[in-house]
């Protein structure tokens, strides 16, 4: 494909991907300002609220400074008018991420990533000039460095990671090729596996959090409903309110995934929502923070084994990519693949749990969410476990695919070289009894 086609497709999907954003945040505001504020709403606040709730979304801290009259009108004291939100909304990142994955996995199938990829970051970059240049507010303010670089990375990363993947997988006759060049197939091969085994690991992470959150909705159910019934809102305000908690849908499944993973949560200052135990003080009346037990029990530890089980099935994927190939026989290819599997499972978990902690208000809501280093630390001890027994326990079928044997051979009447310096055997032909 011709490059000039790959970066005019590529800078479509990066405006396009910044402008959805935008509108989703853009729709149910303006809804809000139409039927609850009415006569009395403030058009010319629309548009910067909109690009804030973007940015935040894109893991732009957001500062929010209050006036002083309105803090005296509703009784709040003024140190509390001042503070950080910085709790993204992960919903929008993942769209985003979503959509320059796919631009850069394009891009490396036409043979010009290097030209897509930096054609995506480009036009994020100056569309994310443009809406810091035109949202000016004094309410909620950002430092103009990271509403133009944490955009930018949002988009730029997941691009070039997806562009060097399918680059890996399908050649680029360039760089990915050139350095494939270099490397023996042994370890080539070892690459491909842990790649693979990271992959299920991280994405296995994700998938236990998520079934967390719906057990947990379901199980505490009525307590969602109840605090959607004490809001005392209309049906403009539950759907607002909806909306808003679907955007931090994807940052409460990173919370589960924490949880499951044994470290837990912090929703505040001094506080731990874990297996095992809990600790909490006073959570705002959103209904989708009433899924937070407020008590465990220690069998809840037991929830580690789905994590471990994720660990065994990376393995096993690994040992599948790795086949019966020399590397499978190898012991040292499977401990490389161990290594890379726990290592790249555990930076995975890592950097979820930082995307979705953050600041969530003043005080002690300036805390929340999971703290990276233990959550790193649980998830790479138990894919270690998961993983080990996978990869290192002997498998008859796979054995014997590594390791043919040559009886079978001899049956069947093929050669089958024997030990240095012997004749092969050959299957001799039946010859009919003599009288």
């Amino acid at each position: 494909m011709n490059r000039l086609l790959v970066a005019l497709l590529a800078a479509v999907d990066a405006l396009v991907a910044a402008v959805v954003g935008v509108a989703a945040a853009l729709a149910p505001l303006a809804v809000l300002w139409v039927l609850a504020l009415g006569g009395t709403a403030d058009w010319g606040a629309l548009w910067p609220a909109s690009v804030r709730v973007w940015q935040l979304g894109q893991l732009v801290p957001v500062q929010i400074a209050l006036p002083v009259d309105y803090l005296n009108t509703v009784g709040i004291p003024v140190d509390a008018g001042t503070f950080w939100l910085s709790l993204a909304p992960l919903a929008f990142a993942g769209f985003t991420a979503v959509s320059a994955w796919r631009c850069g996995s394009r891009a490396a199938r036409a043979g010009a990533w290097p030209i897509g990829v930096a054609a995506g970051a480009l036009v994020t970059f100056v569309v994310a000039w443009v809406l810091w240049r035109t949202s000016a507010n004094p309410v909620a303010a950002v430092f103009g460095w990271q509403a133009l670089a944490f955009p930018t990375l949002v988009f730029t990363v997941p691009a070039l990671l997806g562009a060097l993947v399918a680059a890996w997988r399908h050649g680029d006759d360039g760089l990915v090729d050139a350095l494939r060049d270099r490397i023996d197939p042994l370890r080539e091969g070892v690459i491909a596996a842990a790649a693979r085994g990271i992959g299920i690991a991280v994405a296995g992470f994700v998938g236990v959090g998520a079934l967390l959150v719906a057990v947990a909705a379901v199980l505490r159910g009525g307590d969602v409903i109840a605090l959607f019934e004490a809001a005392h809102v209309d049906a403009t305000g539950a759907s607002i309110v909806a909306v808003g908690q679907l955007a931090y849908l994807p940052t409460l499944v990173i919370w589960g995934g924490a949880f499951v993973a044994g470290p837990g949560f912090a929703f505040g200052a001094g506080t731990a929502v874990s297996p095992a135990g809990t600790q909490l003080g006073v959570v705002p009346g959103i209904p989708a923070l009433a899924v937070i037990p407020p008590s465990t029990t220690p069998w809840l530890l037991l929830l580690t084994l789905l994590v471990i089980a994720i660990g065994f099935v990376a393995g096993a994927g690994a040992r599948t990519s790795l086949g019966g190939t020399t590397a499978a026989a190898s012991g040292g290819a499977r401990a490389a693949v161990l290594g890379l599997i726990v290592v790249g499972g555990a930076a995975g978990a890592a950097i979820l749990a930082a995307l979705a902690s953050g600041s969530a208000g003043p005080g002690r809501l300036s805390d929340v969410g999971p703290a990276a280093g233990p959550v790193a630390l649980a998830v790479g001890v138990e894919l270690l476990i998961g993983a080990a027994i996978a990869l290192f326990s002997p498998v008859r079928g796979m054995d014997a695919a590594a390791s043919p044997n040559p009886a079978q051979h001899v049956a069947s009447g093929r050669q089958v070289p024997s030990a240095a310096g012997e004749r092969p055997l050959v299957s001799a032909p039946a010859t009919p009894p003599i009288d």
